[in-house]
């Protein structure tokens, strides 16, 4: 009996309920996220935990047990809060759907900022690419990326490395940050040759990482690449599926423009890590850099979050905002999404289409439930729970939105004007995705944005002489738009 586990939050009631309200909470539970009463995963996801409460609570016998255990829990901090913002707090009576958004933030206890007296521990592997094309400058700023992140490292930190073509070599076995010097000079040691072959690379990687999993540890895996990988790309998807089930995260960067962005997104987004573009050699130092400072500020790592709808509630979408702006499938379920650091919310915006609905009053539509390791605290699976519920009303008062869902709602839009524009072009609409282009220069001019509306403008006109896009403009576009969600609002102070 797992007593770490706050059973009558699941049901939202408190620990002197009567066996009478313990049994009522669920059958209001079971009528709404039963799996033959609701099609929606999440809701079949948060059933499980519903039951196996149930099982404890519903049984005097096993709830006396659990009461006791639970007793060395009762001054336990409450480690992250949930707070849930929609879009609408009142929504009209209507005969067709309606759109709401969910702005969902997991916020770090106060004291554990202004308490923080050191970094997390790492368990990290560098999985880097050292095939042909690397050659020169490419490999000479990962040397150099490398090489500081072991300086930045202490004895408590656990690195390996990993170089890859067509075969993969570990040049530094996972072991604590205690010879740097050895391992700067195995750094030196990568050498251009061979095609790309990420699997490789990433299952040796990930062996290496397991071989110092832990549950105080930020287990990560960094991949850097510069090209596309073939026939292996599902092989490294699986692969990512088992890291994840292992409490890996894997990032993914990618440098110049030949590598495929749709699969290093979908490598990242399986795990809770994060996909970037690196534009220039020169930017590799920074990005890894980053990179590695943020995985030290982990306050919590393998966040999870399921999302249970009720049965005529559809979610549409889910798209990490902060720390580290990523979209994230929304299958299977609970989503990963990656670690909350000491010093900044991690955010996350939901989409979800409500049923055209005739009947005014209160209704519940959605329940957000995250887990997620507490390193410092080693407090497995901590949960927070938030049951949202909205006001239908014939001819409501006029609502504007809260200012960060309008914000983070037009930053999205950007990102989703350039990828419109890329089905456009996929699609042989080259008048429409012209069109599209130059839509998008205008916003980002409007935004302060030159540099990116710039490029739209180019792209614009590469697009209406040659209908298509260049590999470089596509990936300044969809980064960069996608990096802006992670700027802080007008007249917020930068994070």
């Amino acid at each position: 009996m797992d007593a770490s586990r706050n059973l009558y939050a699941i049901f939202g009631i408190p620990p002197d309920a009567t066996q009478e309200d313990i049994r009522e909470a669920y059958r209001v539970a079971a009528r709404r996220f039963h799996p033959d009463a609701n099609p929606n995963e999440g809701a079949d996801v948060q059933f499980r935990d519903i039951a196996s409460a149930y099982e404890v609570l519903g049984n005097p016998l096993l709830r006396a047990e659990y009461d006791a255990a639970r007793r060395r829990y009762q001054n336990e901090p409450n480690y992250f809060s949930l707070r849930v913002t929609p879009s609408k707090r009142v929504l009209s009576v209507l005969d067709e759907p309606q759109v709401i958004y969910l702005l969902a933030e997991i916020t770090p206890m106060r004291q554990s900022a202004q308490d923080r007296k050191q970094d997390a521990r790492l368990n990290l592997t560098l999985v880097l690419d050292r095939s042909t094309s690397m050659k020169g400058d490419r490999l000479d700023k990962v040397k150099i990326a490398a090489q500081q992140i072991i300086d930045q490292l202490t004895t408590d930190d656990i690195l390996s490395l990993v170089s890859f073509s067509d075969r993969a070599d570990v040049l530094i076995p996972a072991a604590r940050v205690t010879d740097k010097t050895s391992m700067r000079a195995m750094v030196n040691m990568m050498r251009a040759d061979g095609g790309t072959e990420i699997f490789h690379g990433l299952l040796a990687g990930v062996k290496e990482c397991e071989r110092y999993l832990g549950s105080q540890l930020v287990n990560h895996v960094i991949l850097l690449t510069d090209g596309r990988t073939f026939g292996d790309e599902e092989k490294c998807l699986e692969l990512a599926e088992q890291a994840a089930d292992k409490g890996i995260a894997i990032s993914a960067m990618g440098i110049g423009d030949e590598w495929n962005d749709v699969f290093l997104d979908a490598l990242a987004s399986t795990t809770g890590g994060s996909s970037s573009f690196i534009n220039s050699p020169a930017a590799v130092v920074r990005f890894l850099n980053d990179r590695v400072r943020s995985l030290g500020a982990a306050f919590a790592e393998r966040l999870h979050m399921s999302v249970a709808p009720d049965s005529d509630v559809n979610l549409e979408s889910v798209f990490k905002l902060m720390p580290t702006p990523q979209p994230v499938d929304i299958r299977p379920q609970p989503i990963p999404i990656g670690a909350l650091e000491y010093n900044r919310p991690l955010s996350v915006l939901v989409q979800l289409q409500m049923p055209p609905s005739s009947k005014p009053g209160f209704r519940t539509f959605v329940r957000l439930d995250v887990t997620g390791d507490v390193l410092a605290a080693d407090r497995q699976k901590y949960k927070v729970l938030s049951d949202i519920s909205i006001e239908i009303a014939q001819n409501p008062a006029p609502e504007e939105p809260p200012l960060a869902i309008l914000d983070a709602l037009g930053k999205l839009t950007l990102y989703r004007m350039q990828q419109k524009a890329e089905d456009s072009v996929t699609r042989g609409n080259v008048i429409e995705a012209t069109r599209r282009l130059e839509n998008l220069a205008t916003r980002l001019l409007a935004v302060g944005q030159e540099d990116l509306a710039q490029m739209a403008m180019v792209e614009a006109r590469r697009v209406s002489k040659t209908s298509a896009l260049s590999e470089e403009g596509r990936k300044t576009l969809k980064f960069g738009t996608r990096m802006l969600l992670a700027l802080p609002q007008p007249g917020e102070e930068s994070r």
